[in-house]
């Protein structure tokens, strides 16, 4: 297995980390002044890493395969994949009603209109999740994001604002829940030692299940 570098990305960082894609591909983020002789050095001391990483992505099962916005393709709501119908002489560009229906003169614009649609959605569902917990333990937090996050589903700030990927409001309602839990009660709890696991699992006894959910289908959560 060859050891290719997609792209590599020369930031103010202090250090050289490896990232495989959903598309099994490798990238490399790095320090300015970084050789590419010592970068490659760090790929080929990582190679078997590399290499199983690949491995496991592409003995993934469901495919990934990118939306191209046709007639009865599938789409990710809660958990559920609705069809999509390409309509005409409808006053919407996008609504949903037990499946998506998309206006043909808004084809040009799909993709920006389904993640307006997820956002919109994921916000309204998920502040509805955090008031529930928080109504039940009391958590104290300062406001609610939705963001374009691409590797992270959750995080909370020193400020107390919760941040959630778009992207999420494709998972089960379950998959929702354990990432609201996980940010409130990093709120309490900034790191992953013991007293942080068992209180989500005060709030959430299975909560390994949906952990683990995300873990194995999360690349499916994207367009």
């Amino acid at each position: 297995m060859d050891m290719d570098i997609e792209k590599i990305v020369r930031t103010k960082r202090k250090t050289i980390t490896l990232q495989i894609t959903d598309n099994a591909t490798l990238i490399v983020r790095a320090p300015f002044d970084v050789s590419d002789e010592k970068i490659m050095g760090v790929v080929f001391k990582h190679k078997k890493w590399i290499e199983q990483k690949r491995r496991d992505i592409e003995a993934r099962d469901p495919k990934f395969s990118p939306k191209e916005f046709v007639d009865g393709e599938g789409f990710l709501y809660l958990g559920k994949y609705y069809r999509l119908k390409i309509v005409v002489n409808q006053e919407v560009p996008l609504k949903f009603e037990n499946g998506f229906y998309l206006s043909r003169n808004a084809l040009s614009q799909a993709r920006k209109l389904f993640i307006e649609w997820y956002k919109k959605r994921a916000y309204e569902k998920i502040s509805e999740r955090v008031r529930w917990y928080v109504q039940k333990k009391g958590f104290k937090y300062n406001k609610v994001n939705v963001t374009n996050a691409q590797k992270r589903w959750g995080s909370s700030s020193s400020n107390r604002n919760l941040n959630f990927s778009w992207r999420l409001i494709m998972a089960p309602l379950p998959v929702i829940d354990y990432v609201v839990i996980h940010e409130l009660v990093h709120l309490e709890e900034r790191n992953h030692k013991k007293t942080f696991w068992n209180k989500v699992k005060m709030l959430m006894p299975d909560y390994k299940k949906h952990k683990d959910w995300l873990k194995q289908y999360g690349y499916l959560l994207r367009l």
